[in-house]
């Protein structure tokens, strides 16, 4: 099967990821192609004979050289919040215009799909990429990627184990996945068929809560972790005056009180299907960061 791939985004850690992934699998490195704005942040995809495909989500006709010629085209979603959804958008109608046969996006697991969710501010332009992709007539499969793992620490702050969690979250709980796990299963997509036209659950098998993520963390590290959940202004207040920048304040904010509310609690996963086993826990992955 020489199917071309594409991937964007290919220098993060996502795409870099799911590179590797494909090179493991025994895909030839001269069908898959790397989109990147700086070459010289891929030179290592280089040497490894990877293609390299020199663009940029705002420069259309760049995006159009690009894609000529490919086949698949995973695109993994932006990082510039502000200007995601018109570049995500060039991305569709360039792939569409190129002949790309199928695309493949790693967008989000929500259930609130109104301007009431409390991360509406990131919703949107997945929401709004994953309508334009389903329209574009293109064949499409539709990663709905759970919280990572990978942001945990991040949300339990540098002192937990001095000072334990804490975080507005109340007792919601999320079905946390390893982004590692996300990209081998968007790898293992990308090279087999029957994926068309689906969109898929990716999400842990077991959903925890930060009371339950405290008491893993006290186990492996033997400390006692306490979890308190402050207000939600109190909690804002309290990073406003450690110096957190706004738009992390209204980043963390949101995904807490989207947590409290459930968005990510989910009962169905597609994930261990797509890996074949059952995905990295949440324990294996606390014991990684925090076991001494």
């Amino acid at each position: 099967m020489n199917t071309t791939i594409l991937v964007t985004g290919a220098t993060g850690n996502f795409g870099k990821l799911t590179i590797d992934f494909l090179l493991k699998k025994g895909i030839a490195p001269a069908n898959i192609s790397a989109l990147v704005r700086d070459e010289n942040k891929a030179e290592d995809l280089a040497a490894n004979g990877i293609n390299i495909k020199v663009g940029d989500y705002d420069n259309y006709e760049s995006l159009l050289n690009a894609f000529q010629g490919i086949d698949k085209l995973l695109l993994v979603s932006g990082t510039d919040l502000a200007n995601r959804m018109s570049q995500q958008l060039n991305v569709i109608k360039a792939a569409k215009e190129a002949g790309v046969k199928h695309i493949l996006y790693t967008s989000f697991e929500r259930k609130n799909e109104t301007e009431t969710s409390p991360i509406a501010f990131l919703a949107k332009s997945h929401i709004a990429t994953d309508h334009a992709i389903k329209t574009s007539g293109i064949k499409y499969t539709i990663f709905r990627n759970n919280l990572y793992l990978d942001v945990l620490p991040m949300f339990l702050g540098e002192k937990v184990l001095e000072s334990g969690i804490y975080f507005p979250a109340g007792e919601g709980k999320a079905a946390y996945v390893s982004r590692t796990d996300l990209a081998e299963a968007a790898a293992n997509v990308l090279s087999s068929e029957g994926h068309e036209n689906k969109e898929y659950a990716m999400n842990n098998i077991e959903n925890y809560s930060f009371q339950e993520i405290a008491e893993a963390i006290s186990k492996i590290t033997s400390k006692e972790i306490k979890y308190f959940s402050p207000a939600t202004e109190e909690y804002s207040e309290t990073l406003k005056n450690a110096g957190v920048p706004g738009e992390y304040i209204e980043m963390f904010t949101g995904f807490a009180e989207a947590i409290k509310q459930g968005e990510f609690d989910s009962d169905k996963s597609d994930l261990e299907k797509l890996l074949d086993r059952k995905p990295t826990s949440l324990n294996d992955f606390l014991k990684n960061v925090y076991a001494k």
